[in-house]
């Protein structure tokens, strides 16, 4: 967490506290989606779970993750920003607190839910709040935190998992969610909202006062001006999510959130250690190879801080895809035509653990961050909340069926067919960002919503 401060700092001077705070609800995302790879080893043993109730209990977080995405977008564009990442806040609480008691499976999936609708919520909220809020020539910098605090999160989880593995202490592992949980609470009282959703409620005098923090007078006012221009010219609500002039950003804001998914990560990122343990390691052998592929997706994260601004969104798509296409393919040929291993020394489960790892490289290099930093980019102010509802709502629904699918596509075809299969996915995908993605790097929020309305215009005349 202390990097992910001092990551803002550099960019943020006084606003320092209003990123790290801002970007605090992504860690709690990466800690409670991560905790559970090693977790439900443990629950596992203790609950005698069936294959079903393993995959409900993985799961149950992914639909309340879809609910909270799908109600936090509107509510954000009536309440605000920063009230939605206070609510989410409670819901970890509350989440982290039922789950680490849970005395049954019903339990324990119940709390799992509460605490996806705070996950749902805090991806769509966090990236917005601090698209909003950051200054245009580092904003994707500034957005790119949200991601380093995941990645942080799925460390600590992986930590944690490591120093509780040899007592199998599972409900430890879910309940220290509750202490970023609390931190988060008490930080967001002290942080204002958005300076555009401000201008959106007529509380212009509020909205040059947040920005003040990290511009100078001039500045501040041109931003306020530009805001207002756009904001003027939208009617907002649902049925602005039909125009034609948006349509465009919305079918790219869905494609990027989706893809996201489908590629495959979260088999990494839930089942990494599942995808271990059955080619040789034990269960403590998994989860501490686990922790290796966690601090590169942390490094990497720092890679794409560093270069989100300087080479753009667009190619680190591109160049992402073709790392994560590569490293599934070799995976899923080696496991069709290398023997089955038995120990982690022999070479099947050497190239797996390297795979994995590559996987995240490219992951965590490129489409972790680009994505989340794109979402509220290339949607137009008025309707950004709910049209990101709609986006990471359909995010989570990938994300629940690739995650509810993955073992049992494991069962039917094999790791070869299976990670062949998300290789093709990211083919697609490669061919989906190169026709339709277009470049926001160093664009401010409203040129490049005045640019999406000058190209309807231009299409319809």
């Amino acid at each position: 967490m202390s990097d992910a401060t001092s990551a803002a700092g550099r960019f943020g001077g006084g606003n320092k506290p209003i990123y790290f705070f801002g970007s605090l609800g992504g860690l709690l995302f990466g800690y409670d989606t991560g905790v559970i790879s090693g977790a439900i080893l443990f629950i596992n043993e203790e609950l005698g779970l069936t294959p079903f109730l393993e995959g409900l209990v993985v799961a149950s977080l992914l639909l309340g993750a879809a609910a909270g995405a799908a109600s936090a977008g509107p509510l954000s564009d009536r309440l605000g920003r920063r009230n939605i990442i206070i609510i989410a806040a409670v819901l970890f609480s509350i989440g982290a607190i039922g789950a680490a008691l849970a005395p049954n499976v019903g339990v324990l999936v119940l709390f799992r839910v509460v605490l996806g609708l705070a996950v749902g919520a805090a991806a769509l909220i966090v990236p917005l709040y601090l698209s909003e809020i950051a200054p245009t020539q580092v904003r994707g910098a500034i957005s790119s935190l949200n991601q380093l605090n995941i990645v942080f999160g799925i460390l600590f989880a992986y930590i944690v998992n490591a120093l509780l593995a040899s007592a199998g202490a599972w409900r430890w592992m879910l309940g220290l969610a509750l202490i970023p949980s609390l931190v988060l609470l008490i930080g967001m009282f002290f942080l204002p909202e958005t300076p555009r959703w401000l201008v959106s409620q007529d509380r212009d005098e509020d909205a040059r006062d947040v920005l003040r923090r990290s511009r100078d007078e001039e500045t501040a006012e041109k931003e306020i001006q530009d805001i207002k221009e756009v904001e003027e010219q939208e009617e907002g609500g649902l049925r602005e999510l039909t125009a034609s002039w948006v349509r465009p950003a919305l079918i790219v804001a869905i494609g990027l959130a989706v893809f996201q998914q489908i590629i495959g990560i979260n088999t990494i990122i839930y089942y990494a250690p599942t995808t271990l343990t059955n080619v040789g390691y034990g269960n403590e052998a998994a989860i501490y190879a686990n922790l290796i592929i966690g601090v590169v997706n942390v490094v990497m994260t720092f890679v794409a801080i560093w270069l989100i601004d300087r080479v753009g969104r667009k190619p680190l798509l591109l160049t992402g895809l073709a790392g994560m296409v590569l490293s599934l393919t070799v995976l899923g040929l080696s496991s069709l035509l290398l023997p089955q291993p038995s120990s982690p020394t022999e070479p099947a489960a050497i190239i797996t653990l390297l795979c994995l790892a590559g996987f995240i490289v490219s992951f965590a290099a490129t489409w972790g961050p680009t994505v989340w930093v794109m979402l509220p980019e290339v949607l137009p102010l008025r309707i950004r909340g709910t049209a990101m509802g709609v986006a990471i709502f359909l995010h989570w629904l990938a994300n629940f069926a690739v995650t509810q699918t993955f073992p049992i596509f494991l069962a039917a075809w094999g790791p070869g067919i299976t990670f062949l299969g998300y290789a093709v996915i990211g083919v697609l995908a490669f061919l989906f960002v190169g026709a339709l993605v277009t470049e926001t790097k160093g664009r401010s929020l409203e040129q490049i919503e005045a640019d999406l309305r000058q190209k309807a215009r231009f299409a319809s005349g």
